[in-house]
């Protein structure tokens, strides 16, 4: 596989930003069904898959989710064209049957066990959401991931009967430039990593 050029890389890490302010500029809904069929081919182990995203959009749903975020979010989630609510399946694996055929003892992995379900779930979900922003960005968006919220209150007001909980929360539209201060640094190699 070929190495991607030199500005989708920029696009992708280099100059790509978390926003916190919002151009008033709509996201049409064909672009979030191009982003999801983008990131669902993003690896989880045994293909498990367990991301379910709901895309907040319209002024009811937008008020719903307000109050569980917390205030320093509550207006920049308000601002926001879209904001998706990364969920986990915690029944996911009711799925492998069609997910990871060639093994068809898959389920049985995890059926009854619950730790494991909420290990499996939390770290392949989570991955799924590097793989949102990372898709979001390629088709020119911005992102605003954040992880302050209530989350039995989104539980509530969004997953209630059902199998799914709240991973995190991330804002998505066209971000206003202006309104971003200075890149953080990050860790160099060697305080990061080690080759062994």
């Amino acid at each position: 596989m070929p190495m991607i050029d030199a500005n989708a890389l920029r696009q992708l890490f280099d100059e790509a930003r978390t926003h916190n302010a919002w151009l008033d500029k709509p996201v049409p809904e064909h672009l979030l069904h191009q982003l999801y069929d983008l990131m669902k081919w993003g690896p989880t182990s045994a293909n498990c898959s367990p991301a379910r995203i709901v895309f907040v959009q319209s002024a009811q749903a937008k008020a719903r989710l307000a109050p569980c975020m917390s205030e320093g979010n509550r207006a920049k989630t308000q601002q926001a064209p879209v904001t998706a609510i990364i969920g986990m399946d915690m029944a996911f694996y009711e799925h492998l049957p069609t997910l990871f055929p060639h093994n068809p003892d898959a389920r049985n992995w995890f059926a009854g066990k619950p730790d494991f379900i909420a290990t499996t779930a939390m770290r392949n979900s989570s991955l799924q959401g590097g793989y949102f922003i990372l898709a979001a960005r390629a088709l020119g968006l911005d992102c605003g991931p954040m992880s302050g919220f209530d989350a039995a209150a989104v539980n509530a007001a969004f997953f209630a009967d059902s199998n799914v909980k709240v991973n995190f929360i991330c804002n998505l539209g066209y971000g206003d430039p202006k309104a971003l201060f200075p890149r953080s640094p990050r860790l160099s190699f060697e305080q990061a990593c080690r080759i062994e």
